[in-house]
């Protein structure tokens, strides 16, 4: 018989940094569930990852207070800031160039987040890649 699920949460928590404070306990708090014993969980999952990468996790919390989760890669704009050497993007994109990545570093970020990404081929996520770069108003070298 299937448990029956009383909802999901989502969070984005850098990775292997998973502790009881906001966001997560409170989130996690509030349907019932044992705070320490996904922390302990998270953290061991993402413990070989980039540490302080934000990751994001979607958190089936049940109705008899037991939980799954399941962890994705960083978003991209995480990989653009990085591949361009910036701290964050242009909050006025299409008026200034916040910074500069090429269309390799481009393929490769479309390569990694292909599993996340909402896209059939490889072009269709590069292009998705590209429309984040210009978004965070990055200048795309060919």
């Amino acid at each position: 018989m299937a448990k029956e699920i009383v909802g999901y949460i989502k969070l984005q928590i850098p990775a292997g940094g998973a502790n009881p404070s906001p966001p997560v306990g409170p989130a996690l708090g509030q349907r019932g569930l044992n705070i320490m014993d996904f922390c302990k969980a998270f953290n061991e999952k993402t413990k070989d990852l980039e540490k302080g990468s934000p990751i994001p996790v979607v958190i089936t919390a049940y109705k008899d207070k037991k939980f799954d989760f399941i962890t994705k890669l960083p978003p991209v704009s995480f990989y653009l800031k990085k591949a361009a050497n910036i701290k964050k993007g242009n909050s006025t994109p299409g008026r200034s160039l916040e910074g500069k990545v090429n269309s390799k570093q481009i393929e490769e970020i479309a390569e990694k987040k292909m599993e996340d990404l909402n896209a059939v081929d490889l072009k269709g996520a590069v292009e998705m890649v590209k429309g984040s770069a210009r978004s965070m108003g990055m200048e795309i070298i060919k």
